[in-house]
């Protein structure tokens, strides 16, 4: 291996190389001084003040309820864009070129470029 120097310093390899080994055998100590009396299976669960925790059914919010004001202000347009879109990929396609080629003779009259 060799030293590539610059203007601002040098790189070697090697030297990272043991740089990072050192910072890992440091991490791995650093680690070694955690709680080692950790459970799995008791800890993972939420902190609810001491009350079980309830089932997932029983408190889960469904996203009709939570965006039904907007839903419902925006019924007509909803209405009008899945009646609008048929899910057949070709007809996407087709929307994606017919506007590229409105926005192509739209850049090109106007003289401007990209």
């Amino acid at each position: 291996m060799f030293t590539l120097e610059t203007n601002t310093g040098f790189w070697n390899p090697i030297i990272w190389i043991i740089a990072f080994l050192v910072l890992c055998i440091v991490i791995y100590v650093l680690r070694s001084f955690g709680e080692s009396s950790y459970k799995k299976g008791e800890q993972i669960k939420p902190f609810l003040s001491g009350n079980p925790e309830p089932e997932k059914g029983d408190v889960h919010i469904r996203a009709g309820n939570i965006y039904w004001g907007f839903t419902e202000s925006l019924k007509e347009y909803y209405k009008t864009m899945t009646n609008i879109h048929t899910g057949d990929i070709n007809d996407y396609v087709y929307w994606f070129i017919g506007i590229l080629a409105i926005i192509l003779v739209v850049v090109s009259v106007s003289g401007g470029g990209l």
